[in-house]
């Protein structure tokens, strides 16, 4: 079982509320009822609590374990019918009388409410209960028989009870005595005997037999000294099951109690919000509720409609199993974390502008380059989000409008198109400036025509002669700008020109009049140029690749920076994921994607000192150290190992892969502890022959590209440390 060593603030459990019917091929809801508390405690689940509760769980199992053996012998069932008693069970409470002298009251403890040997069984204290009211019953009047009387051959079966007169009113109890019979305590099987020798006849009618079953003759002392022992054995035996009750009881109770220790208190969560789904797998309806906590009540949230509610309605509509309406996704906090309130929100403010003062210059302006583009997204959503209402009302009008003179269905086809190229737009949106900003005599000569023509014309000579130029060692000249990448790579003409078109088309180069005016004609151009003109698939697929190589630089810039810094296990995960992505591009022309040498290198330098790092909290043989050893084994280098083998693995990692195996393997060798030896024997075969694991390779942190200069500094500054020039700063 795994151990939690440190807690979010936000515990969030999602409830498997749907599953697939193999039957009927379609998925169904499940409404089963879950019931959740307004706190729990998480004490139970952490690592410095694993002692207490193992030992806890250990009694919880002995009195489970006692519980089966109480139940066993009490073997509960329903309580017993006589209205409902065949003549089978009735025979079966007559010979009780013979079995109780035989076999005394103690040897009846284990067969309290199934009694019997038969398939048919009743509570034994009933039983008890209904030999006393059969022998109470008046006994049968014996009438002269007539001559006109017939006789009847019955069978024995029919001497017992007749069935029309079983539910009629019961007679009242008496204790005189009739005729001489057979004794009330003679053997079943004599009289059986007589039976089958020969056959029983009746001399009375059906009209003068008894109304109940009662005995034809009965002495006083037969009387009291039935009453006398069958009283005293069915209250013992009522003592008897009421002790074995309460003995379940008691430990069914000291079972619920065990995590209620005061120890096993300290860390609650308490429910924060209820996600609730009403309807269907197919379809359905949403709300929430959401604990205020300032006004200590609970708030729906249903569409646009928030109102008070109650603990009550949240029960009602979130447990499940009445309705169709369950809880899907539980939200708890930590209770003892500071709630956020509207009084704080100003402190807090200040304090955060204080702590905003405080940061470098280099900080402040990568928030505000990310603020800057989180704004430029919500536009960009924003004007989406128009754009779908004049589509919305166009597909409502009559068929016969002519829609091909409309550019709009192109523009909306191409929608994620345009945003990697609006975005490397933006990236260079700068230079696109400074190019505008060159044309001025232009503009006044000869008009913005002329001057779009002239900045288009003179950028494309630059970015062009940026990539035919051999760049320096600890320089990228394709982090700069998206078509020194197009140009390095030779891509298509038409995908270069539209690309640096829409950089001049874009909306955030608004400074002055003169680049409003081009920005408007380039963007009339844009629109000029149908599905015809440009293969958008292809257009498309250049700037994923520029995207993804700008990300993989970003990953790699990050993993050298984290590895001089001593961070290997963040290092890896960067150093992994660029390399896999940087070999796709590679598989696309030499020139697309960074130099893999350099990647490699500093992988396998990040792999050794880890592996150094997890055998040296494996040999402390503290169980805290050698889980935490392992868990890099298991989630760091093995998965890392798999992929680098399953590639085109060069000799230098091979040999690294050799060093770190061999370094576990040497264990084998040695005096060590049990556990280590279980933990070897557990991940060593996954080190040896990782072939059979499944790998997902997880994508660490998304950092975003800062803008070209700051990416292209930053990269200068790492290649130069890294060649051992000096570390370098950026600036």
């Amino acid at each position: 079982m795994c151990w939690f060593t440190k807690l979010p603030p936000v515990l969030t459990f999602e409830l498997s509320r749907f599953e697939f019917n193999q039957s009927l091929g379609q998925p169904e809801k499940i409404h089963n009822k879950l019931e959740f508390p307004q706190i729990i405690y998480i004490d139970r689940y952490m690592y410095r609590s694993k002692e207490l509760i193992r030992n806890k769980r250990e009694c919880i199992r002995k009195l489970k374990e006692e519980i089966k053996v109480l139940q066993q012998k009490l073997d509960r069932n329903e309580p017993f019918n006589r209205l409902s008693m065949d003549n089978r069970s009735l025979s079966a409470s007559l010979t009780i009388q013979t079995d109780l002298a035989s076999k005394g009251p103690l040897s009846l403890l284990l067969r309290y409410v199934k009694y019997g040997s038969g398939p048919a069984r009743f509570p034994l204290p009933d039983m008890l209960k209904y030999v006393i009211e059969f022998a109470s019953t008046k006994p049968a009047s014996e009438s002269s028989p007539s001559p006109s009387d017939t006789r009847v051959t019955l069978p024995l079966s029919s001497v017992h009870s007749p069935v029309s007169d079983l539910t009629s009113k019961e007679s009242t109890s008496t204790e005189s005595s009739s005729q001489d019979v057979e004794s009330t305590f003679s053997s079943p099987e004599d009289s059986l005997h007589k039976s089958k020798s020969k056959p029983l006849t009746s001399s009375r009618s059906s009209m003068e037999m008894p109304a109940h079953p009662a005995p034809r003759t009965v002495t006083d002392e037969e009387i009291n000294f039935v009453k006398t022992c069958l009283q005293r054995w069915r209250s013992e035996i009522e003592q008897d099951i009421q002790d074995l009750k309460n003995c379940i009881a008691s430990s069914t109770q000291t079972i619920e109690q065990m995590y209620c220790d005061p120890l096993l208190r300290q860390v609650p969560y308490r429910l924060h919000a209820v996600l609730v789904h009403e309807g269907q797998a197919n379809a359905g309806h949403y709300w929430a509720y959401i604990y205020n906590q300032p006004r200590q009540i609970w708030l729906k949230y249903n569409d646009i409609s928030v109102t008070e509610s109650s603990w009550e309605e949240l029960e009602r509509d979130s447990y499940g199993g009445l309705r169709n309406v369950s809880a899907y996704c539980l939200m708890y906090i930590n209770d003892k974390l500071p709630h956020f309130s509207a009084e704080t929100a100003t402190n807090e403010s200040d304090q955060m502008l204080e702590e905003l003062e405080a940061l470098s210059v280099e900080l402040k302006h990568y928030i505000q380059e990310d603020n800057w583009r989180f704004e430029q997204e919500v536009e960009e959503w924003e004007e989406e989000q128009s754009c779908k209402i004049p589509q919305m009302q166009s597909s409502t009008t009559s068929t016969s409008q002519d829609f091909s003179t409309s550019p709009e269905p192109s523009v909306a086809s191409c929608h994620g198109v345009r945003c990697l190229s609006s975005e490397h737009a933006v990236i260079a949106k700068e230079q696109t400036a400074q190019a505008i900003a060159n044309t001025a005599h232009a503009y006044e000569n000869s008009g913005v025509e002329a001057a779009l023509s002239e900045a288009f014309h003179e950028e494309y000579s630059r970015l062009y002669q940026l990539a035919k130029e051999t760049p320096a060692s600890h320089s990228d000249p394709r982090l700069q700008h998206v078509l020194v990448y197009f140009f390095q790579n030779e891509a298509p003409k038409r995908v270069v020109e539209r690309t640096l078109l829409e950089q001049f088309a874009d909306k955030n180069l608004s400074y002055d009049e003169r680049s409003i005016s081009i920005m408007k004609v380039a963007q009339a151009k844009l629109k000029e140029i149908g599905p015809d003109d440009m293969n958008m698939d292809e257009y498309k697929k250049w700037h994923e690749d520029y995207s993804l190589f700008r990300k993989v630089s970003v990953y790699l810039l990050t993993g050298l920076e984290l590895y001089q810094k001593g961070k290997y296990q963040e290092a890896l995960s960067y150093l992994v994921y660029a390399y896999q992505s940087n070999a796709a591009l590679l598989m696309k022309g030499p020139r697309r994607g960074v130099k893999e040498s350099v990647i490699a290198l500093y992988r396998r330098k990040c792999l050794l000192e880890l592996n150094a790092k997890a055998a040296s909290l494996f040999e402390t043989n503290d169980d805290h150290s050698v889980t935490e050893g392992i868990s890099v084994m298991n989630e760091l280098i093995i998965p890392c190992i798999h992929l680098i083998i399953n590639n085109d693995i060069s000799k230098d990692d091979l040999d690294a892969i050799e060093v770190m195996r061999n370094h576990w393997c040497s264990y084998l060798g040695q005096d060590i502890a049990e556990n280590l030896q279980l933990c070897l024997g557990e991940f060593l075969p996954r080190l040896l022959d990782p072939s059979a694991e499944i790998i997902v390779l997880k994508e660490p942190p998304t950092i975003r590209p800062n803008s070209p200069y700051d990416l292209c500094s930053r990269f200068a500054a790492v290649m130069e440390s890294i060649q051992g020039v000096s570390t370098v700063a950026v600036k």
